[in-house]
């Protein structure tokens, strides 16, 4: 690392971090004012709205760190070209290879935090900001979703009509044990509670079918204690809970998920792959933005911002079409996270390969 190295390093460093306090600063005055009737509606004490916004800064720089990574990087580096310090530095025998090293050991070090960011700060600093939005801006769930069928294991299915969280009393349940395609034991209760102490099932109303090859016994009971590897929030789908899971996490309630037969889990796979795919895409935008702005060209900075805000209009958009049709139409949820990656990794390969040939 040379003079020049730190030189840039510094630049890029601090218009990315000005950048960015800057954006969270403001998209926290817009997110108060969004919620400022909820505040004061629901008494929300001032010292869990100051600790609200310390949980949400971290959402909010992990999301734009793309958008702001290359928008820093043209900023700082179209200054330069302007004051033909880059022609000074290539004109005394600096190649464009060199030259984009701070850039990258730039873009590396700040992958490398917001890797960690995605993976375990983010997710934990948005549990804390969800338990506050439940509490103080959201209005009270009080029913789950509607016929909600759950596979526990590969030999027990159950089914709700649905539950009503306020009473803690499920209607119309339904417990079935299966092998292969022979049923077992299939329990039938007019309304079933949850004991959140003894993690317990009590049915009410019981009726108890057996089948043991062509002998089968039927039996009613008023009252029926079981044990089931479910709650009652298992009932209600929330995709926002997976934003308030380390990968670890999540990655266990994809499995847990999958057990449970739910059939379209794309959503949290690309949750999952986004929080690694993101901090490269941050990498792949440096070099474009460096590629971009190095030269001068009449229009100055005022031309390379534009142009920087249109490419990163463009990344967003093919990002969300890619996800979306992730989600929505079956696209693998792997390739559907990475495409913007490729293409955008190939736009930069191109305008190196410019640069130095």
């Amino acid at each position: 690392m040379k003079k020049l190295d730190w030189y840039i390093l510094r630049k890029f460093l601090g218009t990315f971090f000005y950048a960015i306090i800057i954006m969270a600063a403001i998209s926290c005055v817009i997110d108060y004012s969004e919620k400022v009737d909820d505040f004061v509606k629901h008494q929300a004490p001032l010292t869990e709205i100051l600790g609200y916004f310390r949980n949400f800064i971290p959402h909010i720089v992990a999301l734009l760190y793309p958008l702001f990574i290359f928008i820093a990087t043209i900023f700082f580096t179209s200054k330069m070209a302007y004051r033909s310090e880059i022609i000074a530095m290539l004109a005394a025998g600096m190649s464009f290879p060199r030259l984009l090293r701070p850039y990258v050991i730039g873009a590396v070090l700040l992958g490398s935090i917001f890797l960690l960011f995605n993976h375990w700060i983010v997710p934990n600093a948005s549990r804390q900001r969800l338990r506050f939005e439940d509490r103080y801006v959201h209005e009270t769930v009080n029913y789950s979703d509607k016929n909600v069928h759950l596979r526990l294991n590969k030999n027990l299915y159950v089914y709700m009509q649905h539950y009503d969280y306020a009473a803690n009393m499920g209607y119309q349940f339904t417990a079935e044990k299966v092998s292969g395609t022979e049923l077992l034991e299939k329990i039938t209760a007019d309304r079933a509670s949850y004991d959140s102490v003894k993690k317990e099932w009590r049915l009410y109303n019981v009726t108890i079918r057996t089948n043991n090859g062509l002998q089968e016994s039927l039996k009613t009971e008023h009252e029926l204690t079981q044990r089931f590897p479910f709650a009652p929030k298992d009932l209600t789908s929330d995709e926002d809970k997976m934003f308030a899971m380390t990968t670890k996490q999540l990655n266990a309630f994809i499995a847990q998920q999958e057990t449970r037969g739910v059939e379209n889990l794309n959503v949290y796979y690309v949750e999952k792959y986004r929080r690694t795919a993101q901090p490269f895409s941050g990498f792949i935008l440096t070099i474009i933005g460096a590629c971009i702005a190095s030269r001068k060209i009449r229009g100055g900075s005022g031309f390379h911002l534009a142009l920087g805000i249109a490419i990163s209009a463009v990344y967003i958009m093919l990002m969300q079409f890619s996800n979306t049709f992730s989600i929505k139409a079956g696209l693998n949820p792997f390739v559907a996270v990475w495409i913007p990656n490729i293409i955008f990794g190939g736009v930069a390969w191109y305008l190196y390969r410019r640069h130095v040939t």
